[in-house]
């Protein structure tokens, strides 16, 4: 398995979306995990027109993620999918390292 963060092609074509709404054309998709949530760690997620020095850059799919490197010892591994369907919940996180989630799937702990 790969120890990287990979983005789905609906999640990317989602992200393009969203950064076409804030008007940027350069742009990428900021992943970060932080203390919270129910089950201890919450996913977070932003447009970011930049990377910070201290971001690692994944680049699949025609869109490029920043993740801080405290992030991404917990995310490497992670498929970022999206999900628009009846009960779709918008962006997904396929990550094998949570050992529980949430019913809502946006938080997790290791």
């Amino acid at each position: 398995m790969p120890m990287t963060i990979t983005i789905s092609e609906k999640a990317a074509n989602k992200a393009r979306e969203f950064a076409r709404k804030e008007n940027l054309q350069e742009f990428g998709l900021r992943v970060g995990v932080k203390g919270g949530g129910c089950s201890g760690l919450t996913y977070t997620l932003s447009i970011d027109p930049e990377a910070q020095p201290n971001d690692k850059v994944i680049e699949e799919n025609g869109v490029r993620l920043f993740v801080d490197k405290k992030s991404y010892v917990f995310l490497a591994g992670t498929i970022l999918d999206y999900s628009d369907g009846l009960n779709g919940k918008g962006f997904i996180f396929n990550n094998p390292n949570a050992k529980t989630t949430c019913g809502c799937g946006t938080s997790f702990s290791v």
